[in-house]
Order: C-alpha cells, then structure tokens, then sequence
C-alpha cells in the first residue's frame, strides 16, 4: 500500500532540519533529527569521513551556509517505519555541491536519522 502525502510531507518536515541547520549554520536543528549514535560517511575535499555525526555538527557550525545556498529534499523509499531521503546542497560554503542520502526510522512515532552518506561533486573538490 503506498504511504499518504501526509507522511511523506511528515518525513520532509523532518529532514528540513538538516536543511535549516547547514542554511543557519547552527547544528541545533539538526540535533532534534539525529539520533545520539548516529553515523557519516563521505568524502570532504577527496579525504574520507566515517564515524560519529559530531563531525558533521562540527563541519555545519564552523563553515557558513553562503548567500547562494541552495537545497532540495526528495524522499526516494518510504515505508511505515523506514524512510530514504536525498538532500541536494548548492553552494555550501560558497562553492561546495553535495547530495547527502539520510536513513531515517520512525523511533516512537518521530522520524530519526540514524545514518548519512554523501557525496561531494567533484568539480567542486578544493585542491
């Protein structure tokens, strides 16, 4: 059975968070979506992260967002407890692109992301 728009708009809500925190610069909103042992992994600037999401709250409240910061969130997979959701990021710190893909699992009635993986666009790798 497919999911209601409800829950899909349900799921955006949730990761808008991500969103609003690397816009604002301030990890705070994206602390309310992440669970505490959440994880990362990617590659910043050709050099490989992995392990806690610390480092992406690190990243969000040190590098500001840029004036022409652009994102776009699709939700790819959902399911009554699971959900996929692509994040496409424009200009983040001024000249990075990134798509990020969070996992997120309804935890007590409350979508959480319990993991992110992106990608840097690679013509925007600083060399």
């Amino acid at each position: 059975m497919r999911s209601k728009i409800e829950d899909y708009n349900a799921v955006v809500e949730a990761a808008s968070k991500f969103t609003k925190s690397v816009a604002e610069g301030n990890s705070k909103y994206a602390k309310e979506l992440f669970t505490e042992d959440a994880c990362l992994f990617g590659f910043l600037n050709g050099k490989f992260e992995r392990g806690s999401i610390e480092q992406f709250y690190h990243n969000v409240d040190t590098v500001g967002a840029g004036d022409e910061f652009k994102t776009r969130i699709d939700v790819l997979e959902l399911e009554e407890t699971l959900t996929v959701v692509r994040v496409l990021k424009e200009g983040w710190g001024g000249t990075i692109d990134f798509t990020d893909v969070l996992l997120l699992l309804k935890i007590n009635g409350e979508w959480k992301c319990v993991a992110k993986a992106y990608n840097q666009n690679s013509n925007t790798i600083s060399k």
